[in-house]
């Protein structure tokens, strides 16, 4: 094999970042999909990943490899797009990095150097799926999973997830609060910041865990309110979207995306975890929240809004896709910026006005067989008799 230059993989990177992004053939109403993930591993810069100097690297050999990008916040500022993506190493240690472009699907870059934390706890191993807020407070806040080692077992694997927080204002420089303290519960993770106040409180999106992996005696989605966010601590998590027997919830759910505020209520792009003899299976769900009280769910149509399809589906960890970022711009135009089996991530585009049609309107699950084909019935019925009045016009 010969060596490549640093020219010449910065002339191959350069191709695949400019190159353009087009909707896919695919159809079901409420959003459309793209052909090309948004960013890869291949998307993170030369510099990043090898030493160019010929004297110190006469292979050209990757020296720190990237081994998937994904789960990433996203926001839109002043007419651009940014995420601050989930990469991760080779070393499987995951770290931020921000990444811009004017278009919403497309020509997404990274900036010279990945995010720097402030490094305020020793026991802090891994970090990783920021989500980022806007909030009326003037700052833009990221919450995040920091995970530590379990020293009460023995077990490698064993781990302890808390809700980390930083705040920015230009997605440069990051100062970072004391993470989140839920009385309640001993682990936390998917834990989204709330963009306005609730009762002239800072609320958070929770989800509470028994442990690591299992959620235990956590029912679903929490909801709780905190006085001062330089340091949070909730005394009192109610439940929203709860998970339930036999449908997409049954193993675990989370919040994912901020949620986006309508005239009708606030959606929520979650998502829902269900097992498989493959394996976990994680979907795409939505719901919707009252307006003056986000803790009450008032919308919740069933089934999943976006599965992995195709190539989607195989990765680091397979038949998954999950989302912690979305934005709406001044056309109000959604993009649901959503990573496939842990190694990449895409984007979906949609609307204001048919993502409430599909959460507002969106019919129930029944939560039998028995059910949903008398459901599927009335729906086929109603659509025979559309089609007669038609005809007969």
């Amino acid at each position: 094999m010969i060596s490549k230059s640093h020219e010449e993989l910065l002339h191959e990177q350069e191709a695949l970042l400019s190159k353009k992004n087009n909707p896919m053939k695919f159809y079901n109403g409420i959003f459309e999909r793209y052909e090309n993930p948004v960013l890869t591993r291949d998307h993170v810069p030369v510099l990043w990943r090898y030493d160019i100097n010929p004297e110190t690297n006469p292979f050209m050999e990757e020296r720190l490899g990237i081994n998937a990008v994904m789960n990433s916040g996203a926001i839109y500022l002043d007419g651009k797009y940014h995420l601050v993506a989930r990469v991760e190493g080779n070393d499987r240690k995951s770290f931020f990095a921000v990444a811009d472009s004017d278009s919403p699907v497309d020509g997404f870059r990274f900036r010279d150097y990945p995010v720097v934390l402030p490094d305020i706890d020793p026991e802090e191993t891994n970090v990783y799926d920021m989500r980022l807020t806007k909030h009326e407070d003037g700052w833009i806040y990221g919450v995040f999973c920091s995970e530590s080692k379990d020293k009460t077992s023995n077990d490698l694997s064993a781990a302890v997830a808390k809700a980390g927080i930083v705040r920015t204002k230009d997605l440069d420089k990051w100062e970072r609060l004391p993470d989140l303290v839920t009385l309640h519960s001993p682990q936390q993770r998917n834990v989204v910041l709330h963009p306005e106040f609730v009762n002239g409180k800072y609320a958070f999106y929770t989800r509470p865990m028994d442990d690591f992996i299992n959620t235990g005696s956590g029912s679903g989605i929490g909801f709780g309110l905190c006085d001062n966010i330089e340091k949070a601590v909730i005394d009192e998590e109610k439940m929203t979207s709860i998970r339930k027997y036999h449908q997409i919830t049954e193993v675990k759910n989370g919040a994912g995306a901020v949620p986006i505020k309508t005239d009708r209520g606030w959606i929520h792009i979650a998502h829902g975890v269900r097992n498989t003899a493959a394996g976990l299976r994680y979907v795409l769900y939505t719901f919707a929240t009252d307006l003056k009280d986000p803790s009450k769910v008032i919308a919740e149509p069933g089934g999943l809004l976006l599965g992995p399809r195709a190539g989607e589906r195989v990765g680091d960890v397979s038949n998954v896709v999950f989302t912690n970022g979305a934005v709406v711009n001044e056309k109000n135009e959604v993009y649901i910026y959503y990573a496939s089996s842990d190694t990449r991530l895409h984007v979906a585009k949609t609307d204001l006005e048919r993502l409430a049609d599909s959460v507002f309107n969106g019919l129930p699950d029944p939560g039998r067989s028995a059910d949903c084909v008398k459901q599927r019935c009335e729906l086929i019925s109603k659509n025979m008799e559309y089609l007669k009045r038609k005809a007969s016009l």
